[in-house]
């Protein structure tokens, strides 16, 4: 199986430029369509669930044609009922064929899925088919180096680079993201191109990268698809990219296709579930095809003890939901909790 592919988008992922881009790679992708939205870039704020469900909305119309199934993943913050540790929680996933993360913090993303369970569900996807989509503070936090934009631009931090979460680790090429790289938001009066940096602080910023490093700036309502198997990279959206190295940019103008050793090596890892936790690979690996998993309808006897469950979980018997759960998983069915009620899957 070749791996999926990726996009990287500036900024606009809810635009008539990003919804171009997502119907582009839905157009490529075997139906059924299942989409799963992460909330953790935004999961800080209170209305996480709201940010991501406005993508949600927009792509369950503009991908309309394709009758999507879409999954908000709230793995919001370690350590609580929204953990990206917790595979019930991410249950979604493991049956998504596109899988999209955006706006929100760099640096709260990074801090969340660093290590995690979600993390390395991501990555064993994509390695097994899934296509990926990256917007706006994603981008940065899937890079090997991210720019904390946030603590620079509005806390007043010194510039410094902070490791990322390097989507590409194991893939030999040292690469990272910068969106908003054309941003005029400023006017005349400040310069806020390079995700808000402005020129010089990026040029610091830069500085402290190593020298094999390459840095891939993304203008707004502008994106790249890196195709694996064809080995190349597509540009698309309303301006251009930019490939960065010792800060000397080689510009990329949507509508142009060029060859993905231009970027660097990235090399498909070898085996493919390298870099990744054997847990979370065997989690994946076990999950049956959705040609298999699609129009099951689940017996009596699991529908009741969803039912169990659920009543449960509303009166926070944890203990009682979590043996019924176990139960259904024994007659053969996972259950899946999304914004409209329980999903039960066949495993």
């Amino acid at each position: 199986m070749t791996i999926g592919k990726i996009a990287f988008l500036g900024s606009g992922e809810t635009s008539l430029a990003g919804g171009r881009i997502f119907e582009q790679l839905a157009r490529q992708i075997p139906a059924p369509l299942r989409i799963a939205i992460f909330e953790t870039p935004a999961g800080f704020e209170l209305n996480s669930g709201q940010v991501a469900g406005k993508v949600a909305d927009f792509l369950k119309a503009r991908l309309g044609n394709y009758k999507p199934q879409v999954d908000l993943i709230p793995a919001r913050k370690k350590g609580t009922a929204f953990s990206p540790d917790d595979p019930e929680l991410l249950a979604p996933l493991l049956h998504a064929n596109l899988i999209f993360m955006g706006p929100g913090s760099p640096t709260y993303a990074i801090r969340q899925l660093k290590d995690s369970l979600a993390w390395d569900i991501l990555r064993a996807r994509h390695r097994l088919g899934a296509t990926l989509i990256f917007a706006s503070a994603a981008t940065i936090a899937v890079s090997q180096w991210g720019v904390p934009v946030y603590e620079i631009y509005k806390v007043g931090q010194d510039v410094h680079a902070v490791p990322g979460l390097d989507l590409f680790d194991g893939f030999e090429t040292p690469l990272s993201f910068l969106p908003h790289w054309n941003n005029t938001d400023g006017g005349d009066e400040v310069d806020t191109s390079r995700c808000f940096l402005g020129m010089e602080r990026f040029n610091e910023w830069c500085s402290l990268l190593p020298a094999d490093h390459t840095t891939l700036g993304l203008d707004e309502h502008t994106g790249i698809i890196m195709d694996f198997q064809k080995r190349e990279c597509q540009v698309v959206g309303v301006s251009s990219i930019s490939l960065v190295r010792e800060c000397d940019p080689q510009i990329h103008p949507a509508g142009t296709t060029f060859p993905l050793s231009e970027i660097g090596q990235l090399l498909v890892p070898e085996p493919l579930e390298a870099g990744i936790s054997p847990a979370a690979w065997k989690l994946v690996c076990s999950v049956p095809t959705l040609a298999s998993a699609i129009d099951e309808t689940p017996p009596p006897e699991v529908l009741a003890l969803a039912e169990a469950r659920q009543a449960a979980r509303a009166r926070k018997d944890w203990a009682a939901a979590d043996e019924n759960r176990r139960k259904i998983a024994a007659l053969g069915w996972m259950v899946q909790d999304t914004p409209e009620g329980f999903k039960l899957v066949k495993n």
